[in-house]
Formats: structure tokens, sequence, C-alpha cells
């Protein structure tokens, strides 16, 4: 059974750093697509960055662009967000997600078949 489990999570002021990460576990890591999404309350679920594990391709949102970089250790299959300049409108839910059906665009939610059970952001102005 795959299973995602996030962490780095918190609390911070504008303009601050987290690092999210995500362990995964259940199968096989490499050759997936590998994904952060944030919901914020009364919102749609949205991508902020994708990874191809098989060449370390990646999809970023515009609302993160150079801002935020996805990373992953294939020999942990562990998975990474670094957010830096952090907004109060990044404030969410961010889920770890991976899928099979990997291609262009890497972002579209529909790839994606395997959620963990989110961390939560929040940031303050």
């Amino acid at each position: 059974q795959v299973q995602l489990v996030e962490s780095g999570g918190g609390s911070v002021q504008a303009e601050g750093s987290l690092r999210l990460s995500c362990a995964a576990s259940g199968y096989t890591y490499s050759s997936r697509c590998m994904a952060w999404f944030r919901q914020a309350p009364g919102k749609e679920r949205e991508g902020v960055a994708a990874i191809y594990t098989g060449d370390g391709r990646t999809a970023y949102s515009d609302s993160v662009k150079g801002r935020c970089t996805i990373s992953q250790d294939n020999a942990k299959s562990s998975l990474f967000l670094q957010m830096n300049s952090l907004k109060p409108e990044d404030t969410a839910m961010y889920y770890c997600a991976a899928g099979v059906v990997c291609g262009v665009p890497l972002l579209a939610r529909w790839r994606y078949n395997n959620w963990g059970q989110g961390t939560q952001v929040t940031v303050s102005s």
C-alpha cells in the first residue's frame, strides 16, 4: 500500500522559509511523478511544484516560481519542498502526491492518485 507522510509545516512570519518533507513507501519510487499541492480554506486544491523522479524534470506554478524548489532523494524515497520568501497567501494545507501517468503538464491534478494527509503552513504578515 502506498504511503506518503508529510512533515515540516509550521507557522512563520512573512519573508521566512520552510522546508517540507514527504516520506514515500509501499511502491517503487523511480519513474514516478511526485508533487506538492496546497489547499487554502474555501479554495480549490492547486498544484505548487512537481518532479518526474526518472530524470528530475520539474514544474512550478506561477505563484511560487522563483521562491520554491522541489527536490528528491531517490535513495530514501523522499520528496522535499524548500519555500523561501513566504507570503501570507502561501498559507494552506500542503499535500504530497504521487502518480504514474507522467507527462506534460506535470502539475495536472488528475495525474496523482496517491495523497498524504497534509501539513499545515501558516504565514503571518
